[in-house]
């Protein structure tokens, strides 16, 4: 097991096939055995048909050990599921869209909290949610805040995170000066200017990027910015988030010219091409390089190296991940049948075999699932596997609801970033239009 898992799992669906071998007796299961032996159900509507609508896989293993258990859902169940798969720009308003109709697919794996823009759409799970944060460990608490705002009602469940760690060429940070990857913001400048300087720069999303623009959330957090207090006042305008802007137009300046308009997609085929030394991303750019044809592509997979982002002057770790959601909208004609998929799917013969397929890629939302085998079977693996238990959900310092989900999906934070540390405005410019931009949805 421990070796196949060094070097198959990840090969195509090869990682999937083994993590369907893994079964409730095995030592990964044994401290669950008693929690085993109560499950809650939810009997599904006669001909019941379920549509599951999810954001489309960066890796392959993901994607294929999901539909092996959608699979296994309607073989014991015998409901249809259908699955649509789209990228993460198109479900956010496909889900609006959806929630504003009242019809579309029944289940929606979205980001972030999206489940916050149309509470009153979304079918309670409260049982569901209560039922599995007791049987596996309990949710993180970025979970709760997320699909729990008001601390009583379940919007919807936690489906994990795609960690947005740095990503970067232990052979070029060493060429550059540095024995191992910066712990502090000093040291993170310090050694962009020194691999811009050896012609291996980095490269961070400065566009409208779901996933990874989050880096912009951890550079004005590590200053001790932030979007909103504790009371939801918007407090963006701060000394504290243009010194954070002030240190962005230094590393800025180290960048790869043509990150503004860069994407999630960008960072990966330019760090695979050899044009950056370090990045922010989920697992993939590892993944991708693993299981590349190129053999120049493959050489560079023992090069790479994951870490968090360092602290800066706040003093404590301000990690800013991509979280997924299941949301279950309240039109469905099944939701029954609804409930039992989601439960189906987070037990944990199931879940743990999705995990390992996804090779690391999503980070478990409930603590029993840190003892998931692929967080060990890889030393490169397991910087990941804490990214929803440190994150801070997007709209910290304040309470998650329809303003932070709304100030997420403008690309507040990230615009205010990419216009200041560009040089297209002044730091004091950019933060008091994002003072403005926020205001709008913090109406008080």
């Amino acid at each position: 097991m421990s070796d196949f898992n060094r070097r198959k799992f990840l090969e195509g669906s090869a990682g999937v096939a083994a993590a369907a071998t893994i079964g409730t007796g095995s030592a990964v299961f044994a401290p669950f055995a008693q929690a085993q032996a109560q499950i809650m159900s939810f009997k599904p509507e006669k001909d019941a048909k379920l549509r599951v609508l999810r954001w489309s896989r960066f890796v392959q293993g993901d994607i294929d050990a999901y539909m092996i258990n959608v699979k296994k859902f309607t073989e014991k169940t015998g409901v249809e599921v259908r699955v649509d798969n789209e990228g993460w720009e198109d479900v956010r308003p496909k889900a609006a869209v959806a929630a504003n109709t009242g019809a579309g697919p029944d289940i929606i794996l979205s980001t972030n909290d999206d489940a916050n823009l149309y509470p009153d759409k979304l079918l309670d799970v409260t049982d569901l949610a209560e039922y599995l944060g007791k049987k596996y460990g309990g949710w993180y608490p970025a979970v709760q805040q997320y699909l729990r705002p008001d601390g009583k009602k379940w919007l919807g469940l936690g489906l994990g995170a795609a960690g947005s760690n740095i990503v970067y060429r232990d052979s070029m940070v060493k060429a550059a000066g540095f024995s191992t990857f910066p712990k502090d913001t000093a040291g993170f400048l310090a050694l962009h200017k020194a691999l811009a300087a050896k012609g291996t720069p980095g490269g961070y999303a400065l566009g409208n990027a779901t996933g990874d623009s989050l880096w912009t959330n951890w550079l004005m957090w590590s200053h001790g910015g932030m979007l909103v207090d504790k009371n939801n006042k918007v407090v963006i305008d701060s000394p504290e988030t243009v010194k954070a802007l002030e240190y962005g137009k230094e590393l800025y300046a180290t960048f790869i010219p043509g990150t503004l308009s860069w994407l999630d997609p960008n960072n990966n085929k330019a760090f695979l091409d050899g044009q950056i030394s370090v990045t922010n991303n989920g697992i993939s750019i590892y993944y991708a390089a693993k299981n590349s044809t190129d053999p120049k592509v493959k050489e560079i997979a023992a090069d790479i190296q994951h870490a968090s982002f360092p602290v800066g002057p706040a003093g404590v770790p301000t990690e800013s991940h991509l979280f997924f959601n299941q949301m279950i909208f309240k039109y469905t004609k099944y939701p029954q049948a609804a409930k039992e998929f989601l439960r189906f799917m987070m037990e944990r013969e199931q879940f743990d075999n999705w995990l390992i397929g996804a090779g690391g890629y999503i980070a478990q939302p409930l603590a029993a699932y840190e003892s998931c085998p692929i967080w060990t079977s890889d030393p490169k693996h397991t910087a990941y596997r804490d990214s929803v238990k440190n994150m801070r959900p997007s709209g910290h310092a304040g309470r998650l609801g329809y303003a932070s989900a709304g100030a997420g999906a403008d690309f507040i934070v990230a615009n205010m970033v990419a216009e200041a540390i560009s040089g297209a405005k002044t730091p004091r410019e950019a933060v008091e239009r994002a003072q403005k931009r926020a205001e709008r949805y913090y109406k008080v």
